[in-house]
């Protein structure tokens, strides 16, 4: 069972904050989605342990101690994490600081710039270092290089296909076998990918198991169980797929929990 937690719609500063850059921390016992909400504050998540996810429309980013996301102030978003994350939210005033990006965009959480985030939770800060803090944090706060989101398909053709993947890890169908399931061409399956995601069937599972190996890896699962759970030959070529889709290697993820 998955808890809702709801939480309120926001316009880009429509609350006045006392901070420049806030940090909150909250440990999740179970299951938990935050339906359609937004922010009046910038805000980069980022976790202390685990996984979660993020959704903005159909695009979707994976969420652990490593990996980031950057959302604007007043962008509706969804959430959901993995019972035993620490899930970290920091919050950045619109008025003081300068957006690094005006979409979501994903963020390489650096040793360094944990530390500087992480410095800031400190009540006890005098106002000079809290400042000098601040300006560290954003120096070092910018966009991640590569493709690390996933396109969600609404297109009801393509629901089987997507809803059965995401909820479940596993071994990719091929085109025919879907096409002989849906009672369609390959080819047709493989343009409706194309026009909603702009990469055809492929090219969409491997995003998504990079997504979700991302997520397992975060939450402390073994690399060769993950590897058989999505139906690659080895603990190798999942490696090497995932390096392929992200630019990452999966032993970055591994390292962090």
């Amino acid at each position: 069972m998955i808890e809702q937690r709801k939480l309120p719609a926001y316009a880009a500063g429509a609350i006045d904050v006392p901070f420049v850059i806030g940090f909150f921390q909250e440990r999740v016992d179970v299951d938990t989605c935050w339906p359609s909400h937004s922010h009046p504050t910038h805000e980069l998540l980022w976790n202390q342990r685990g996984a979660s996810t993020v959704s903005v429309g159909p695009r979707m980013w994976t969420i652990t101690p490593v990996l980031g996301v950057w959302l604007p102030a007043g962008a509706l978003h969804e959430g959901r994490a993995c019972a035993g994350s620490v899930c970290n939210m920091s919050h950045f005033g619109i008025d003081s600081v300068e957006p690094i990006a005006l979409e979501p965009v994903p963020v390489v959480i650096t040793p360094l710039l944990r530390l500087l985030l992480e410095r800031l939770a400190d009540p006890g800060l005098n106002p000079t270092s809290r400042a000098i803090t601040e300006a560290a944090a954003m120096d070092n706060l910018e966009p991640a290089p590569g493709h690390l989101s996933i396109h969600m398909p609404q297109a009801d053709l393509l629901q089987p296909i997507v809803s059965g993947m995401v909820d479940e890890p596993q071994p990719a169908l091929g085109l025919q076998q879907w096409s002989d399931r849906l009672g369609v061409s390959g080819r047709t399956i493989s343009r409706a990918f194309q026009a909603e995601t702009g990469s055809g069937y492929s090219r969409w599972v491997a995003s998504l198991h990079a997504q979700q190996a991302m997520e397992m890896v975060a939450r402390g699962d073994d690399l060769q169980d993950i590897a058989q759970l999505l139906g690659f030959s080895s603990q190798s070529s999942l490696g090497a797929a995932f390096r392929r889709n992200t630019g990452f290697t999966l032993s970055t993820f591994r390292d962090s929990k």
